[in-house]
């Protein structure tokens, strides 16, 4: 979610108010025409790539090791601003044979211009798929910590009714039913202000009690470097917690200072590196060995910490709705003429439902994630784009750069993927 100089709501992917040339689009009231300045283009940014992945970076932390986590994430972080780059690149090539009114505003309209039909499904697949593992991801940590804060004795004894998590889980379902039938995402919109503002204090409020809990007590069972197999696993974490790839061109397209877009894009990935491995590290040293896969459950009971629980889970709440529209977008527009379809909605809304109540892990479940679609929307797709428009004009250096990031988002994808999947497995045999 991320916001222009007068405070209209740019949705994610939503893409579909762009008139390529053979059009297929629908109109989207969210993306108007204002320009952001560079400090709206930073926060924008900002905005759309932070977010709950974020808790779950001490426990990766644990698992990977400290340094190799904070490797992981600068390396990610670079790889990521590199892949956005191709893209805002591709675009601007078009963009010089374009004619008309034609224009590219999203990754999906860029797909469509570079590979037809199949470009644009290959996208629309990827964001469903990572648009839905996000609020997975949402719903699991909504019903874990309401589960620590508030303890049911235990669930219904039927499947899918089993524990106390499921219970909060099916009890968010009919709400988010009747917040995702809005047909207009500006009546949500101002929620998202609050949901950063949240994010962002509950971030503060661990890291001092981090620093309180460390400074008292220096963990002896601190690790700096983890296995192979373990670096797969924080790969998958930093790509879902970097994971803002769709918002690369929608900002492109709405800043007034095209030439410095760059800069403020490396600016911003730098600083929320940095952020994200202060965070990762201050959590694994208060906690050590002990560090739970959601930093907040080892925060000690209390007013604050109940408070903070219950901000990030208001804030992913209200989120969700947020984060599902992009995926809403892809559906109505192949399957219902971009029309508005209730029922459609709710179908995906059960889906996700159904889904986070069988992962028993949060940063287990980031991981998949991120290895499986990020890898794909971050990497592989970017450098494909770059590479099918460019490749007549490319040196070998520029070719060979192309293609390594193909093979490496492929190889990484599959192997991270693989891993992730055996971890939660084996969680869910434990359970």
């Amino acid at each position: 979610m991320a916001f222009g100089c007068n405070g209209e709501a740019i949705i994610g992917e939503s893409s579909d108010n762009a008139t390529l040339l053979p059009k297929e689009e629908t109109e989207n009231p969210l993306l108007e025409n204002s320009k952001s300045c560079l400090l709206k283009t930073f926060a924008n940014f900002f905005i759309a790539i932070v977010g709950a992945g974020v808790l779950g970076l001490p426990y990766t932390f644990m698992r990977t090791g400290w340094i190799t986590g904070v490797l992981t994430l600068f390396v990610v972080a670079l790889l990521t601003y590199h892949g956005m780059m191709l893209l805002i690149n591709t675009r601007r090539r078009l963009h010089l044979s374009l004619i008309g009114d034609s224009k590219i505003s999203s990754f999906g309209d860029l797909g469509f211009a570079v590979c037809g039909p199949i470009g644009r499904f290959s996208v629309d697949v990827m964001i469903v798929l990572s648009q839905s593992g996000f609020c997975i991801g949402y719903l699991i940590f909504i019903g874990n910590t309401l589960s620590h804060l508030i303890s049911l004795s235990k669930g219904l004894g039927i499947p899918l009714f089993s524990s106390a998590k499921c219970l909060y889980i099916w009890g968010c379902f009919p709400l988010q039913l009747g917040l995702t039938a809005i047909p207009s995402l500006t009546l949500l919109a101002p929620l998202s202000i609050f949901a950063d503002i949240a994010q962002i204090g509950a971030m503060g409020v661990v890291i001092v009690e981090d620093v309180q809990t460390f400074t008292k007590q220096w963990p002896s069972d601190i690790e700096t470097f983890g296995t192979l197999s373990t670096f797969y696993y924080g790969l998958g974490v930093a790509l879902y917690s970097f994971e803002g790839v769709g918002m690369a061109i929608p900002l492109e397209t709405e800043m007034k200072d095209k030439s410095k877009y760059g800069k403020v894009l490396a600016l911003a990935m730098f600083f929320i590196a940095l952020m994200y491995g202060t965070f990762g590290v201050m959590g694994y040293f208060a906690f050590g060995s002990s560090t739970k896969d959601i930093i907040t459950s080892n925060m000690e009971k209390g007013m604050l910490s109940t408070t903070v629980k219950l901000g990030l889970c208001i804030n992913l709440f209200f989120t969700f709705p947020l984060m599902l529209n992009p995926a809403f977008e892809v559906f109505e527009r192949r399957f219902s003429n971009g029309n508005y379809c209730v029922w459609m909605r709710w179908i995906l809304v059960l889906a996700v439902t159904m889904v986070a109540l069988l992962v028993p892990n949060f940063a287990d479940f980031m991981s998949l994630v991120g290895s499986s679609t990020c890898c794909t929307l971050g990497f592989i797709l970017p450098a494909l784009f770059h590479y099918q428009v460019f490749k007549g004009d490319m040196d070998r250096k520029r070719t060979l750069m192309d293609l390594g990031l193909i093979a490496l988002g492929v190889f990484f994808g599959v192997s991270g993927t693989w891993y992730s999947l055996v971890e939660m497995l084996s969680q869910g045999k434990n359970v």
